[in-house]
């Protein structure tokens, strides 16, 4: 029986039980997928050592990354922000980037990715967008709303479909996308909800929370399923 890729999930900061804490739905939607998963807290100097032992990644989603990261404005619904995770994950992100690791960025993860190639992010998508669409309920709860892929791009390929309608867990979103990156998927208020970089063998960043309902939604489990087939070739 052939050995399951080894996927690496960032995990949450410290919460106030003074734990590292990750929803279990990630774990769940890796195993479904056949992959083994391997937890890496925020902080962890010897990431790079990590990452050469991993076959994939996925970089979790959780709280808000700190405004001075990337030139941005500080806001009062800004929250969970943690200086370790984002050092961290944003020197993962690079070195992904560069050595061509298959990568599933989901929310915070996915701004991480935008962040680490020069882009920034709004400080909060109520004051931008309206709330015509729900990307979160208050205080922190998610919400379904609808997605559209462009036809053509790798995130609809994988989930065999266009129009999906995740569970949404932001209030963040992308400002200014990184050159490199191509934006392949839009809320109906205009918010980014994906992207893809061109040239990578595999890096797909999600702003949803496709691990909320992979369980329930065949779209949502293949991009775990296809992240784990492309960390088999690895």
């Amino acid at each position: 029986m052939p050995a399951a890729p080894i996927i690496g999930i960032t995990t949450y900061g410290r919460d106030e039980t003074d734990k590292y804490v990750l929803p279990v739905k990630y774990v769940e939607s890796v195993r479904r997928a056949g992959g083994a998963v391997f937890l890496i807290p925020p902080g962890e100097p010897r990431y790079e050592r990590l990452l050469a032992k991993l076959d994939g990644l996925i970089i979790a989603g959780g709280g808000d990354i700190d405004p001075k990261v990337y030139g941005g404005s500080d806001h009062p619904d800004i929250y969970m922000v943690d200086p370790d995770r984002d050092t961290m994950e944003i020197a993962m992100a690079k070195k992904v980037i560069e050595n061509g690791t298959p990568t599933l960025s989901i929310c915070r993860g996915s701004q991480i990715i935008n962040i680490a190639l020069g882009g920034t992010l709004f400080p909060h998508v109520p004051d931008e967008f309206g709330e015509s669409v729900k990307h979160r309920l208050p205080p922190h709860e998610p919400v379904p709303h609808p997605v559209e892929a462009l036809k053509g791009s790798k995130v609809a390929e994988v989930m065999d479909a266009t129009e999906v309608e995740p569970a949404s867990w932001h209030h963040q979103a992308m400002r200014e996308v990184a050159p490199e990156l191509e934006i392949v998927a839009y809320a109906p208020d205009g918010v980014i909800e994906a992207l893809e970089l061109p040239g990578h063998p595999w890096l797909l960043a999600v702003q949803w929370h496709p691990e909320e309902t992979a369980a329930e939604d065949p779209t949502q489990q293949r991009l775990f399923d296809a992240l784990v087939v492309a960390s088999k070739a690895t």
